[in-house]
């Protein structure tokens, strides 16, 4: 349900009544009450008459403190809350079913019609069954107070970190000579702290993208079946109509004719069916983001590696199509069966984030290459192929009971000695200005080897692409 939309008719002083809201709530699968700020029902859709055993009749001008466990002033509580709050507010509560058994709902409620002098608070409460409602609210609580607690603590190392940055610069003025080296590591860390913000302001980001998106599309998808089944419905007594009156009146058969009827009625499913595969899309990405973000998995956890490089894989598809200069790249999987490894997500899924987005740099860069090299006929046979096919190929490895491999290859124009001895340096880039950092291999390597207890190396011979392999052990990360 939009709430939104509630809220924005609060906002230009518009109000709900009992029938508005009955017609509103209708179609809705969603258990919908309409109930006053002293907690009389004013109106109800049928899911909850259904949960409750009851008819919508005899609900109406019941209060909602008869209906429920809580106590009349936890109620009176919770609906001043709903009143006062510009947002949905979310509470829980314990209703009372016509065979004596009890369901514990979720709540969310919002006030569509503001207390005023005149008229009492009007506010829309969405119910949602939740048979361990009470233990997830607690770790949903506990969870939301971790997070602000983070937050905090973020803050105040940004605070402390600027009053240190004050300091050092005060120092630096007296004694420039003596602490330059200070100073440079201190701008190594700085600069690894704003990578790693920014990291998880992304996720956070991604993962709230992900969530309002998945609330609109699963309501379309939800009812694309039934818009679905009451159209050919529509069209089953359109063709009734044809057959019982074939004579028509001029102006009707105009308007088939305009309408091109037949060909309506041939298409309409196909425009049903491709919505219906839209949607399905839109969920697979956002599930997909929000495996990526894995906000929730900031400490040490046993998943499934072949998760997070397919999740990696959708962020970056965009790349991997073809666009004007740059041909398709190809994806070729490799998979192994392996076991859930103990790491930390988050972080690994950054290391497969820079690696394959440096691939598909280097085959951009490659494409580019042959562009400007067309006129070159000494081209090999080898580099026509790699020019032509771009290729990134993983593989995943079981070595041995303790140790996993994942390897990560393109037939890109490849890295020379030189600069393959310093791709793990901090601040090392062979991109120009405003494209890299220099940081991205960097913090790679700290992650799979000094987070990860693993390995980190590149494999390259020149014309012939890179391969950056990676050994992690299955359980042993301390």
């Amino acid at each position: 349900m939009q709430i939104c939309k509630v809220e924005s008719n609060r906002e230009s002083g518009s109000s709900m009544t009992p029938e508005q809201f009955l017609e509103f709530a209708r179609v809705l699968p969603e258990p919908l009450l309409l109930v006053s700020g002293e907690g009389q029902l004013l109106a109800t859709n049928q899911p909850v008459a259904d949960i409750l055993g009851l008819r919508r009749q005899e609900l109406r001008g019941k209060m909602l403190f008869e209906l429920v466990t809580e106590s009349s002033n936890d109620i009176v509580k919770y609906l001043q809350a709903c009143s006062s709050s510009r947002a949905m507010v979310i509470g829980s509560l314990t209703l009372r079913m016509n065979d004596g058994q009890t369901l514990i709902c979720r709540s969310q409620g919002a006030v569509i019609q503001p207390w005023s002098p005149e008229s009492s608070a009007l506010i829309l409460l969405r119910l949602e069954n939740r048979v361990l409602a009470s233990s997830n609210f607690v770790l949903l609580n506990e969870k939301i107070d971790e997070l602000a607690k983070e937050v905090q603590r973020r803050k105040q190392a940004e605070e402390a970190l600027k009053k240190a940055n004050q300091e050092l610069e005060i120092r630096v003025e007296e004694r420039t000579t003596a602490l330059q080296d200070t100073l440079n590591e201190l701008q190594l860390t700085q600069t690894q702290l704003i990578q790693a913000e920014k990291m998880s302001s992304l996720g956070q980001m991604v993962a709230g993208i992900a969530h309002e998106i998945n609330n609109p599309v699963s309501f379309i998808y939800g009812n694309l079946h039934h818009a679905h089944k009451y159209t050919q419905d529509l069209l089953k007594l359109v063709e009734i109509y044809q057959q019982a009156f074939p004579n028509t009146l001029p102006e009707i058969q105009r308007q088939v004719e305009e309408i091109d009827l037949d060909f309506l009625i041939q298409d309409i499913t196909k425009l049903f069916q491709s919505m219906k595969v839209g949607t399905e899309r839109i969920q697979e990405i956002v599930k997909s983001l929000r495996n990526f973000s894995r906000l929730d998995e900031a400490e040490l956890k046993q998943v499934n590696i072949h998760e997070g490089i397919d999740s990696t894989l959708m962020i970056l598809e965009h790349r991997l199509q073809a666009r004007h200069e740059y041909p398709e790249i190809k994806v070729i999987k490799k998979y192994s069966k392996l076991p859930n490894v103990t790491c930390y997500p988050g972080q690994l899924n950054q290391v497969f984030m820079n690696i394959l987005a440096n691939a598909i740099d280097a085959l951009e860069a490659s494409a580019l290459n042959s562009q400007y090299s067309k006129v070159n006929t000494q081209k090999t046979e080898s580099q026509k192929l790699i020019n032509n096919n771009p290729q990134i190929q993983i593989k995943t490895e079981l070595l041995d009971e303790k140790w996993i491999a994942i390897s990560i290859a393109d037939n890109g124009l490849g890295i020379n000695e030189q600069v393959r001895s310093k791709l793990f340096d901090p601040f090392f880039t062979t991109k120009s200005v405003g494209k890299g950092t220099g940081l991205g291999l960097y913090i790679s390597y700290q992650i799979i080897v000094e987070k990860h207890n693993g390995q980190l190396n590149c494999f390259s011979v020149p014309e012939k692409g890179a391969k950056f392999v990676i050994k992690i052990p299955i359980q042993s990360v301390s």
